[in-house]
């Protein structure tokens, strides 16, 4: 059965307003909580960046619902070490209710160290050596590793997880999808595709759980909702792998001036048409997705909250 949860969109929000939309979260009757781990924003327009790991420990304190990053790149802006210690702490703050989205990353947030940006296939390979390096660490046991990318030097994470840390491993394309497949403990994609969710099962991922979701902008004026989806997120309807490759917010509003409005009127489940939100929803649940989480665009977050509860979620859910 398909669970429903919130996106937390730390690029878009400041912390205070990211506290109060995940207590609005479980009052409307999502079940789970999804955050977002940038150092940037897509855009000025978004205008906020905070760290997600101060972000899920206050969460730990407001709500008592399981948190997952969507996702963490463990590879370069934060050592994998560090990152484990990071994710440990968040298992334990949580009761055991968090789990640790990762992925390759972006330029956006990983070249701010002034290292060289990789290949996807070197990342990928990073990727898959930093996960072999945090699952060590969460034992809780003194570690030392040597690798082709990291190095870690008689490390032991004293507080440890208390139970299972679940790994959900994010992919955009074949190659990824079987790597989530072969190292995750679940897959992470952003779109109701069913040929990759079978990539993933085909490669090691039957059984584990496919996790995703989608952004919408609830308002009783549709225009006025598809114009702030346009200005505050144009980014979600770049193509190919410039969203992995652009370094600066600056070099995203310029790429998003090719995105037009009628693009994201197509792509974004905007205004109050309860059908068009359910469809979107839907198309997940069909797909085989085991968790959806949806983030509102915008400041009307009371009227998407109230129409989620009452019309939308009761709707997916049956």
């Amino acid at each position: 059965m398909t669970s429903f949860g919130y996106f937390l969109a730390c690029e878009e929000f400041t912390p205070r307003q990211l506290i109060d939309q995940a207590r609005q979260a479980a009052d409307a009757g999502f079940t789970r909580l999804a955050i977002s781990d940038h150092f940037h924003p897509w855009n000025d327009e978004q205008g906020n960046s905070a760290f997600v790991w101060s972000m899920i420990g206050a969460l730990s304190q407001a709500t008592e619902l399981p948190v997952t990053t969507l996702v963490t790149c463990p590879v370069m802006r934060l050592h994998p070490a560090v990152t484990a210690q990071a994710a440990a702490t968040s298992s334990v703050l949580l009761g055991g209710r968090f789990a640790l989205g990762v992925g390759t990353g972006e330029a956006l947030n990983e070249h701010v160290h002034g290292d060289r940006w990789p290949s996807f296939d070197e990342r990928a390979d990073m990727l898959e050596e930093a996960v072999e390096v945090m699952r060590r660490l969460f034992t809780g046991r003194q570690v030392s590793h040597r690798g082709r990318h990291y190095t870690v030097d008689n490390a032991r994470l004293y507080t440890a997880p208390e139970g299972p840390l679940p790994i959900l491993v994010s992919a955009f394309g074949p190659k990824a999808a079987e790597l989530a497949g072969r190292i995750g403990d679940g897959f992470v994609t952003m779109a109701p595709d069913e040929d990759a969710i079978a990539r993933f099962r085909d490669a090691g991922g039957a059984g584990k759980p496919v996790v995703g979701g989608l952004k919408v902008c609830w308002g009783a004026d549709r225009d006025a909702a598809v114009a702030t989806a346009h200005r505050l997120w144009p980014t979600e309807q770049l193509p190919g792998e410039l969203n992995q490759i652009l370094p600066t917010p600056a070099h995203f509003e310029q790429a998003s001036g090719l995105v037009t409005r009628d693009q994201v009127s197509e792509s974004v489940p905007c205004g109050d048409d309860p059908d068009e939100h359910v469809s979107a929803v839907r198309a997940y649940v069909d797909a085989g997705f085991d968790e959806v989480y949806v983030g509102q665009i915008g400041p009307d977050q009371e009227a998407f909250f109230s129409a989620y509860r009452d019309k939308i979620l009761p709707a997916c859910s049956g």
